[in-house]
């Protein structure tokens, strides 16, 4: 089953049990394993090799951020993923990165230069570009050190940047092509803008909440003539050109086609008919501002409506009056005083809850606004996308999340791809003295002159990152590791950046190379939450920092935890007191190997032919194989939480806490049996270990090396299905777990000791345990009957009958009554629960799920009153 053909590591070639401290260390190891690991080059991948191909991209973080437990939880999947292929066989690719992150990281360099006194326009634009390089050079990036502490095995010679050279002509070149095949364009759209970064930002950056506002009514005209609009923003009235109602709106339409009044500015606006409006909501009638608000803006667009915009880029007003020179947020007070004292408002609502945008870098309220800017064309390109998952060429895990794919790739507008930054791959676009407009490619020189100028504007870091998959690998250049590794085998990554990320990487993929889509599968995952379920946020005061708990409990634990989580596209809530379970769990795998090695479990030799075997050898190994089976399918349909808690109970439950101490009986005894079995459990272990190591590297790397005496699990065979299966032996043990199980509650509700010891003679005649009496008394803690045996209490289990004798062992009064107590409430209750369920007008009125949760309590109740009977027939008798 095991075909170990690894070199011994530093030249061991047996097992020293002795090399494994009492207890395990994880800060003792993790650091120096993972060293060796990449000294090794172990997680490296070689274009020129023979292997088929296995490649995942790290979602690349900010290079302004740190690791937080959403970036574990996904490293720990793709690396878990990328483990097992590499044991598999597979030439593996986990390329690692970061992204420049536009407007995260100018807003950290201004901030170190506003404690300077300085702003970004005292240095310059070339100034501050360099200053933002030595910043990335000295303080970011330190993620990577954290990504190490986790085990991510990245191939970190391949490590790119969004901005390096090779990224940033693949930026140029894909803009090139975009803009020759007129599928970018310059153009006035309303946009989400920052008052305070002087940018426009992308959705993802747009953080919607619910704020506290005022709903203001306002009267627009004179008499039949007036219409009433309402309004969260009156300051935007001043850009106000027309007034929309639906064109079969009755009560408007003697006005469709006149001109109104637009209070505090003497200007006359049209009514226009418009069925983008809701008849039904307010007094259906609205106002339209063409420059301050999407939806105004496409009316505007139908009706020909001129666009006002009414505030600078400081979001202060600019039109000529008495409002001129008011932020917009004094001047909305101001205005509403304004009309209050012309009699114009007619209706007020505070506090008034309603969403709001924000940045969610400086968390100033955004302004939709009207601006000149670039533009993706995105309909052929969607088109593209949708249909590559449409045909099968792409999978979305789990295939319920394509409905929502589908809901955002079939109705995608234009994507504004350009900021208002100095940080960043700078437009390439050059503007002549004459109106001539260059758009210049990589190889291109750009035109020079009097008058001539580049774009001051730089691009949307997600039109970068959407480069990502084949950028990467050396595009625009046909390199070996291009044609290697795209497409990715796979993206792991969050249900919440499906639209923002994955769908530019499906464009832009499928358009650049020329139809083949960058990865054939999309697993998502959900959020981490805590383990109340809620978002985990600094302000809600429940963040936690990973590596707190790796401190604490080790990386395995903080890995193992999230994975057990990981079901696909779902949330994952967590709380330490479940890292601490793993640990614990680590601490167990520890000790059982230690224990085994203690008692010369080994990998040498071939396993013992099955007649050679005892029941419970035949039946670990029948198990082994069901799981290494379960844990492969798992694996390819990406159930992480599944293929975890299969490992985790065969690990502890089957192989701990049951071979393990059916092991010690078989030991103690000594002989070819012992030998046999000593080979077996080194086998059960050897192939759990490896199963671990996807999920928990850094312990099931010291204890394998330790088992084998080889040179890493790193670069071990992933185990295969040898097709043993042996249903016998497993009933055989599974009625031995029966019995144990069956005596041990008993022992319990008797109040005995886990250690005390207790006469008893046992009746296995007949049944395929009587080769486990011996165990069977050691697992149960029952001494031989001895001299004056009287069977005080009697259990039969399984076709086995198991006499104890409990005299002095109980205070068997006391037992008895409380027994006669528990039995009373449950016969109480079987009664009540009866005599509803035969009450037929209850039934007739009672819901369903009431029905059926009074049927369970009765059913309860039996099984009570079943079970107490018993315990007390068995209590000795007075």
């Amino acid at each position: 089953m095991t075909d170990n053909t690894q070199r011994p590591q530093d030249g061991a070639s047996s097992a020293r049990p002795e090399d494994l401290p009492t207890q395990y260390a994880p800060a003792e190891v993790e650091g120096q394993l993972y060293e060796r690991w990449v000294e090794r080059g172990y997680f490296e991948a070689d274009e020129a090799g023979g292997k088929e191909p296995y490649t995942i991209v790290i979602p690349p973080p900010n290079v302004t951020g740190s690791l937080h437990l959403g970036h574990a939880f996904e490293h720990t999947l793709i690396d878990a993923l990328t483990r097992r292929k590499r044991m598999q066989g597979y030439e593996t690719l986990w390329q690692p990165g970061m992204d420049h992150a536009g407007i995260a990281t100018q807003n950290v360099v201004e901030r170190e230069l506003a404690k300077e006194g300085k702003s970004r326009h005292d240095l310059g634009r070339e100034a501050f570009v360099d200053r933002v390089w030595k910043w990335k050079a000295e303080s970011g990036g330190q993620i990577s050190g954290q990504m190490k502490r986790l085990g991510d095995g990245v191939a970190w010679s391949r490590e790119r940047f969004t901005m390096d050279e090779g990224l940033s002509k693949a930026v140029q070149t894909i803009f090139k092509r975009l803009y020759d095949d007129e599928l970018i364009y310059r153009a006035e759209r309303i946009i989400n803008w920052c008052p305070r970064c002087l940018t426009a930002i992308s959705d993802i950056e747009a953080e919607y909440q619910d704020d506290e506002g005022e709903l203001i009514s306002i009267r627009y005209g004179e008499g039949e003539n007036a219409i009433v609009v309402a309004t969260t923003r009156a300051e935007t009235m001043l850009g106000d050109t027309a007034v929309a109602v639906h064109p079969d709106d009755e009560r408007y339409r003697h006005l469709v086609g006149t001109e109104i009044e637009l209070p505090l500015t003497g200007r006359r606006i049209p009514v226009v008919a418009d069925e983008h409006v809701d008849p039904g909501f307010g007094t259906g009638a609205v106002k339209v501002t063409p420059a301050h608000d999407p939806n105004d803006f496409e009316i505007g667009r139908r009706h020909g409506l001129p666009n006002l915009a009414v505030m600078d880029e400081h979001a202060v007003i600019t039109v000529h009056g008495p409002f001129q020179g008011l932020d917009r947020l004094e001047a909305r007070s101001t205005i509403v005083a304004a009309l209050r004292a012309e009699g114009r408002i007619v209706a007020e609502k505070r506090p008034y809850t309603h969403s709001v945008g924000h940045c969610s870098r400086c968390k100033t309220t955004l302004e939709p606004r009207l601006s000149m800017q670039w533009w993706v064309k995105v309909g052929p390109l969607a088109q593209a996308a949708g249909d590559a998952v449409r045909d099968g060429r792409v999978k979305i895990h789990p295939e319920d999340m394509s409905k929502r794919y589908f809901d955002w790739v079939d109705n995608l507008h234009d994507w504004c791809i350009s900021r208002q930054l100095w940080w960043g791959h700078r437009i390439p676009v050059w503007y002549g003295p004459n109106g001539e407009v260059v758009c210049v490619g990589p190889d291109d020189e750009p035109p020079s002159g009097e008058g001539w100028r580049q774009d001051s504007d730089v691009l949307d870091t997600w039109f970068s990152s959407g480069l990502w998959p084949f950028s990467t690998l050396g595009w625009p250049e046909r390199t070996d590791s291009l044609a290697k590794f795209y497409p990715n085998s796979v993206l792991v990554t969050g249900y919440d950046i499906l639209f923002f990320w994955v769908a530019r990487m499906m464009m832009f993929g499928l358009y650049a190379m020329d139809g083949t889509p960058p990865f054939h599968t999309v697993a998502l995952h959900g959020m981490v939450r805590d383990q109340f379920g809620k978002k985990m946020s600094k302000s809600f005061g429940n963040a936690v920092n990973p590596l707190d708990w790796m401190d604490t409990y080790g990386s395995d634990a903080v890995r193992f935890t999230l994975a057990r989580g990981a079901h696909p596209g779902v949330d994952v809530p967590i709380g330490e007191d479940w890292v601490q379970a793993s640990r614990n769990f680590a601490n167990k795998i520890w000790n059982a190997t230690r224990f085994a090695l203690m008692n010369g479990a080994t990998v040498e030799g071939e396993l013992p032919d099955a007649e050679r075997l005892s029941a419970a050898d035949r039946w670990i190994l029948s198990r082994l194989n069901s799981v290494v089976a379960e844990v492969d399918a798992y694996y390819d349909d990406y159930q992480f939480a599944k293929l975890s808690d299969t490992l985790f109970h065969f690990a502890w439950d089957e192989v701990f806490d049951w071979y393990v101490e059916l092991s010690k009986t078989t030991f103690a005894k000594g002989g070819p049996a012992a030998d046999a079995s000593r080979r077996v459990l080194g086998e059960v272990l050897d192939v759990t270990l490896r199963l671990l190591h996807p999920l928990v590297p850094f312990v099931t790397e010291q204890l394998w090396t330790a088992l084998t005496g080889q040179e890493s699990v790193v670069i071990a065979d992933w185990p295969a299905d040898s097709a043993f299966r042996d249903p016998a032996a497993e009933r055989e043990i599974e009625t031995l777990q029966q019995v144990v199980t069956e005596v041990r509650r008993f022992r319990a509700d008797q109040g005995l000791q886990p250690g005390q010891k207790v006469p008893a003679r046992l009746e296995l005649g007949g049944t395929a345990l009587a080769a486990h009496e011996d165990a069977i008394r050691q697992l149960l803690r029952l001494q031989p009957e001895g001299e004056g045996f009287t069977a005080t209490a009697t259990l039969p289990v399984a076709g086995a009958t198991v006499a104890l004798d409990l005299s002095g062992a109980i205070d068997v009064e006391a037992e008895r009554k409380r027994l006669a107590k528990d039995l009373a409430a449950a016969e109480k209750e079987l009664a009540q629960t009866t005599a509803k369920l035969g009450n037929e007008a209850f039934l007739a009125k009672a819901p369903d799920q009431v029905v059926e949760k009074i049927r369970a309590r009765q059913a309860s109740a039996g099984s009570d009153i079943e079970r107490i009977s018993a315990q007390l027939s068995a209590l000795p008798q007075a």
